[in-house]
């Protein structure tokens, strides 16, 4: 895009830090434009402004400049492109004549106390919501303008985006597929597994005649057999001889790959056909039991939460489409 003459504002605050140097320091800069929205230039003590909450949070996290140096500049990409888009929906609820009231910014935190009392089972004030926001680092007014700005956002995505986009079924049963499988990798499993080792090197032959042994312990399973007496009698992990396989409820997300796959395909309960896994430096021929501890609700029973889920999501899409085309229509120059 082609260079624009610099608004009087940006010379007048460029004037103003020349101004402010002394003769002996004339290369301090002491404030600097890292943003140009349209006509109205973001400064740098915005930016840090806005940053100090979570600046606080990297530098308690790390010690080492380096990290911390990289983790900031990241941050710093982020908030502006965060500020920008700020900006665009203040203009944009300039010209539709909306506002935040006083009393819709108490309302909100005290929302959000109110959601902080549910979750924590205990009694949440507005000044304990307040304690723990000076905690963290921002003031009274700093918290009241991000509450304002995310009530304002509220609306402007009621009036500009909301009538764009229409849920079907499809999408909720979209949002639900996504959701269950998300609920089976953080909620704990027991899967029992029977493994039967293979040392490295091996030849073909000694794999076929474990995977032959896998699927009659298999078939001995499915006819009845006891699980637990055939982990007894064949298992090659001694670990887990004396449970019947199991290591005790454990993350989705921590069982090798493989057995991840077979566990997906394998109702509670049952017994899946044996699969061969990497472990350590040998191969094993693995016979799975899904022990069924994770249980995810069926779609009717969940259907009106997964529609205002794929609502939600379909908004967030419709919302980063809008401000892609507010950004066409303005000029724009990042400086960080």
């Amino acid at each position: 895009m082609a260079a624009r003459a610099k608004h009087p504002l940006v010379l007048m605050l460029c004037g103003a830090a020349l101004l402010l140097q002394s003769p002996a320091a004339r290369a301090m800069v002491v404030e600097r434009i890292v943003a140009v929205i349209g006509e109205r230039p973001v400064l740098w003590t915005e930016l840090l402004r806005r940053a100090g909450p979570t600046r606080i949070q990297i530098r308690t996290q790390t010690r080492d400049a380096n990290v911390i140096a990289v983790q900031e500049q990241e941050m710093y990409k982020e908030l502006l492109d965060r500020m920008i888009d700020d900006r665009l929906e203040e203009q944009q609820a300039d010209r539709a004549h909306i506002g935040v009231s006083s009393d819709e910014i108490d309302r909100g935190i005290a929302n959000i106390a109110s959601q902080a009392e549910a979750q924590q089972g205990r009694s949440v004030a507005v000044q304990d919501v307040l304690a723990e926001v000076r905690r963290r680092g921002m003031t009274d007014q700093e918290f009241r303008d991000e509450i304002r700005r995310q009530i304002l956002e509220g609306k402007l995505i009621e009036l500009r985006v909301r009538p764009r986009v229409r849920v079907t079924d499809q999408d909720a049963r979209a949002a639900y597929q996504h959701w269950s499988q998300e609920l089976q990798e953080k909620q704990p499993v027991d899967v029992r597994t029977l493994p039967l080792r293979v040392p490295s090197p091996y030849t073909q032959r000694q794999i076929d005649a474990r995977m032959a042994l896998a699927r009659e312990i298999v078939q001995r399973a499915r006819s009845g057999t006891d699980f637990c007496q055939l982990v007894s009698e064949y298992s090659d992990d001694a670990t887990t001889r004396d449970t019947c396989g199991s290591r005790g409820p454990q993350p989705f997300a921590a069982l090798l790959a493989p057995i991840q796959d077979t566990v997906r395909a394998t109702k509670p309960g049952a017994v899946a056909d044996p699969v061969q896994v990497h472990v350590g430096q040998d191969d094993a021929i693995v016979v799975v039991m899904n022990g069924g501890e994770s249980h995810v609700p069926p779609f009717e029973q969940v259907k009106n939460e997964m529609q205002q889920q794929a609502l939600l999501e379909a908004l967030e899409r419709a919302r980063k489409q809008w401000l892609k085309e507010l950004r066409r229509k303005v000029y724009i120059d990042v400086r960080l």
